[in-house]
């Protein structure tokens, strides 16, 4: 047999879903953080790709401007069929050939695209939550202390 549930008093049950809502917007700002880093990361391996693809496409002996970091380039040349230096996690850089860098580039892009749509979705439904729960406390603060409660629970 199940125990009869206790009614809730307002007061009770609005401090509750304050509480839901706060962690509920907690989540979805830790949601945004995590799709906008993924969003940066999916740009630096989009113009790597792309700026590999544009390598075999250049004229042999093409000058390149090499990013160094600190707003400083170098000018240099590329040889079409040398290899690339990739990272592959945990600060470990691995030489391979370059198309099978652009394959690695590719999958990984796709991996990105597919958590990037994942967030999207939870960032989805959290703001559904965060809607419903909003207009639950508005309708009961709007009846004011000892008003009939509908309330369910999450």
């Amino acid at each position: 047999m199940s125990t009869p549930r206790r009614p809730v008093e307002p007061e009770q049950q609005v401090q509750e879903d304050l509480l839901r809502l706060e962690a509920y917007r907690n989540q979805l700002n830790a949601l945004l953080q995590q799709h906008q880093i993924l969003t940066s990361s999916r740009s630096d391996h989009l113009r790597a790709r792309e700026s590999l693809e544009g390598i075999d496409r250049a004229e042999p002996g093409t000058e390149l401007l090499v990013p160094l970091g600190g707003e400083t380039l170098a000018r240099g040349s590329i040889s079409k069929d040398g290899p690339v230096l990739i990272g592959v996690g945990s600060g470990v850089i691995v030489e391979m050939e370059r198309p099978k860098a652009v394959e690695l580039l590719a999958e990984r892009l796709t991996r990105i695209d597919q958590a990037i749509g994942e967030i999207e979705g939870q960032v989805g439904s959290l703001e559904e939550r965060i809607q419903m729960l909003s207009r639950r406390l508005d309708s009961l603060t709007a009846r004011g202390p000892g008003g009939p409660s509908d309330v369910g629970s999450d």
